[in-house]
C-alpha cells in the first residue's frame, strides 16, 4: 500500500477548501504584486526550475505566483523536484520520499519513483525518510500551486536539515546529472524564505545582497554572504542545490519579483522577505 502524506498545514498555510484554495491561487496571480497572467512568455527555450517563498499564501502568494506563471511559459513538466528546508529538525539530515503520495485540497500527486531512486544511487547522503516530511510546510505549500498550474504531475519532494554548501553542490549535481538522463522534462523547485523579522527597509536591503548572489550563480559565495551579513533566509541549501545544477547545465537567472511580508500586509516593524528567480537557458 502506497504510503500517503496528508495535509499538515492546510488551513493554516492556505485554504483547506477546494474552491476557497482555487480563489487563493487566483488572488495570489491577480494581486497588484503578482503576475497578472498565469503564463508568461519565456525567456529562451528551456527552464531548469526556480526559486519561490513559502509562507502563508496571504503573505508570500503573489511572488510564489510569478514563478510558477514563468515556469508555465514553458510547458508542463513531467516531474517537479521540492526542495525545501526541515525547520523541525525531525528525520534524515537530507531526505527524501522513494514513493508515495502526497495530498492536498486539490487532489493528490504521486512520487516520482524512477527519480527518487536515481537521486539516492547518485548522492549517498539521501534517505528514504517519510517521517522528516510529517509537519513540514516547505513543501506542502508549493504543491496546490503545481497543481493549478500543471495538474496531474509526478513529484520528487526533498527536505534539507543539513544546509551546508558541501551537502548543497552534492544534492545539485545530482540533480544536474539526472536532469541530463532523463528524457522526461524535470524541473526543480527550491523553497526559501529570505530574511526573517526585521524592518521592511533592513530585510530589503539583505533580501537584495542575497538575490545579487543568486544571480550571480557562485554557491560558495552565496553561503558565505549569508553569514557575513546574517541574512536569515530558511532555505540556503535548496538555493544552493538548484544554483550548482544550473552551473553545471549551463543556465542562467534572473529575478522575476521580489517583495516582503511588509508589502503584502501593510505592517513593516517584523517582515519576511519573498523572493522568484528563474533558472533558464
Amino acid at each position: 500500500m502506497a504510503r500517503v502524506r496528508r495535509p499538515a498545514v492546510a488551513g493554516y498555510f492556505y485554504e483547506a477548501d477546494r474552491q476557497a484554495l482555487l480563489e487563493r491561487i487566483k488572488w495570489s496571480i491577480n494581486h497588484e504584486l503578482g503576475p497578472k497572467a498565469e503564463s508568461l512568455s519565456p525567456d529562451g527555450s528551456r527552464a531548469l526550475g526556480v526559486v519561490a517563498p513559502h509562507a502563508g499564501y496571504m503573505y508570500s502568494g503573489p511572488v510564489a505566483a510569478w514563478a510558477y506563471a514563468a515556469l508555465k511559459g514553458y510547458g508542463k513538466p513531467d516531474t517537479v523536484v521540492v526542495i525545501g528546508p526541515n525547520h523541525y529538525g525531525v528525520g534524515a539530515p537530507v531526505a527524501i520520499m522513494r514513493s508515495g503520495v502526497w495530498e492536498t485540497p486539490l487532489g493528490s500527486l504521486e512520487v516520482d519513483e524512477e527519480l527518487s531512486e536515481f537521486l539516492i544511487s547518485h548522492h549517498k547522503s539521501l534517505e528514504d525518510d517519510f517521517y522528516a516530511f510529517s509537519k513540514e510546510h516547505s513543501i506542502e505549500v508549493h504543491l496546490p500551486f503545481i497543481q493549478y498550474f500543471f495538474g496531474d504531475v509526478k513529484i520528487v519532494p526533498i527536505a534539507l536539515w543539513r544546509q551546508t554548501p558541501s551537502t548543497a553542490k552534492e544534492l545539485g549535481a545530482a540533480l544536474a546529472r539526472a536532469v541530463s538522463s532523463f528524457k522526461k522534462k524535470i524541473v526543480i523547485i527550491a523553497s526559501s524564505d529570505l530574511n526573517h523579522y526585521e524592518h521592511h527597509e533592513i530585510t530589503v536591503k539583505k533580501d537584495e545582497i542575497a538575490i545579487s548572489e543568486i544571480l550571480k550563480g557562485d554557491v560558495d559565495k552565496f553561503f558565505e554572504v549569508i553569514s557575513k551579513y546574517d541574512i536569515s533566509a530558511c532555505g540556503i541549501g535548496p538555493i544552493g542545490a538548484l544554483m550548482k545544477a544550473a552551473s553545471e547545465l549551463g543556465f542562467r537567472a534572473k529575478l522575476l519579483k521580489h517583495a516582503t511580508s511588509g508589502d503584502t500586509s501593510g505592517y513593516k516593524e517584523e517582515t519576511v522577505g519573498y523572493a522568484s528567480v528563474l533558472f533558464y537557458s
